[in-house]
């Protein structure tokens, strides 16, 4: 018999919430946790009450690998190196020894001075969140790494992070960028202009809106043979819904379930793991399938703002 996946919500507020079946375990509560990645050793990596990258083990245990003065967004591994993005638009470099360096050559990219905040009144208020590193992300050969700079593109570096280029129009506005598990020409990218697609490990971009509802674009994830992307008006309507689209045909995206979300469901908000697809839309309420999206439940909800989704 194949176990149930375990599921990792992370929020910002509340901590995390591991879900088993109908089992659900509170950890590190009170505390702001983003960014739920796999370490590539069977734990999982996050970024914990802003300042601390912290790794959770395979039997639920969490320690601290490094701290810093940073406001920390965002990580990925490559091998035993961790690269973590931070508020401010830096990217420093986590040695497994936990010393830190700040990568001089993300500071140098063409382009930079061009980078803004992204935002949008609200009842009359701006909001929105800092010019930052809002997803970063590596190739499964750990031969590209990947920053979505909100407000800024999505800038590319081939040697690990010491020289870095520009790769699409910053005013595409990126949520969330997205590495394919197995096959390292492939990367995806949520953004307002629509979902964005790339064949040459993220060197050029196209860009795909036909069968959304609306253009902006959140989350992006990769299912079993399909792409998968939600969509929203904006940030805080109360409906949105997720969209599917084989990746290698020119098919239209088409709705992924029959009923709207309760809001949009944000970056990082959409995870996979073989059969089973993980959504949590803004509303805190966790839609759930193990068939690869043909059959649909929803086993909590309420559940605190969520930040992030990760299966093991």
């Amino acid at each position: 018999m194949v176990p149930t996946p375990s599921i990792l919500v992370s929020t910002w507020s509340d901590g995390v919430f591991s879900i088993t079946g109908k089992t659900v375990h509170q950890e590190l509560a009170g505390q702001s946790v983003r960014s739920l990645v796999a370490d590539g050793r069977g734990g999982v990596l996050a970024i914990v009450s802003g300042h601390s990258l912290y790794r959770r083990s395979s039997d639920g245990e969490w320690a601290a690998i490094a701290k810093s003065e940073f406001d920390l967004s965002c990580c990925v591994p490559i091998g035993n190196v961790v690269f973590v993005g931070t508020d401010d638009a830096l990217i420093l470099r986590i040695d497994p020894d936990g010393s830190q360096q700040c990568l001089k050559g993300f500071d140098a990219v063409p382009g930079r001075d061009k980078w803004y905040a992204g935002s949008m009144i609200v009842d009359g208020e701006r909001m929105g969140p800092p010019l930052g590193i809002r997803s970063i992300a590596a190739t499964c050969d750990g031969a590209v790494l990947l920053a979505n700079v909100h407000v800024g593109g999505v800038p590319r570096s081939t040697d690990s992070g010491l020289i870095w280029q520009p790769t699409i129009d910053i005013d595409t506005d990126v949520h969330q960028v997205c590495t394919h598990p197995t096959r390292p020409d492939i990367v995806i990218a949520a953004a307002a202009a629509g979902l964005c697609i790339s064949r040459d490990a993220g060197a050029t971009w196209t860009i795909e809106r036909r069968g959304l509802h609306a253009h902006p674009c959140y989350a992006v994830a990769f299912g079993h043979h399909d792409i998968l992307v939600s969509a929203a008006a904006d940030p805080f309507t109360t409906q949105g819904a997720v969209y599917r689209r084989p990746i290698d045909s020119d098919d239209h995206l088409q709705p992924l379930g029959s009923d709207w979300i309760d809001g949009n469901v944000d970056t990082n908000c959409i995870a996979t793991r073989d059969s089973t697809i993980a959504v949590i839309d803004r509303s805190g309420r966790l839609h759930l399938s193990h068939d690869d999206g043909d059959s649909w439940s929803s086993p909590l909800d309420r559940l605190p703002m969520p930040s992030g989704l990760h299966i093991y």
